[in-house]
């Protein structure tokens, strides 16, 4: 039953909760830049902070298109009959 709800939670179109993994890596990557940024010896640390970061949003924008956009794109097309 709460496999079905969370199934039901993630890929709902009403919450657009599908994208939140790709979000939490990127608050990850942001925490950790912050750390790196903040230490006088860790700057290779901000560097993969930032990269990790990078990579969540863009993952993030990527999830939301496949895991969204993409059906209703699709449902639009089938009624536009294109």
């Amino acid at each position: 039953m709460i496999r079905t709800l969370i199934n039901a939670i993630v890929r709902g179109e009403e919450g657009h909760a599908g994208p939140v993994p790709a979000m939490v890596v990127a608050a990850a990557g942001a925490v950790v830049l912050g750390i790196g940024a903040a230490g006088d010896d860790l700057g290779w640390l901000a560097i993969v902070g930032g990269i990790v970061l990078a990579v969540g949003i863009m993952a993030s924008f990527l999830m939301n298109h496949v895991m969204v956009e993409y059906d209703i794109y699709a449902r639009l097309e089938t009624l536009e009959k294109k």
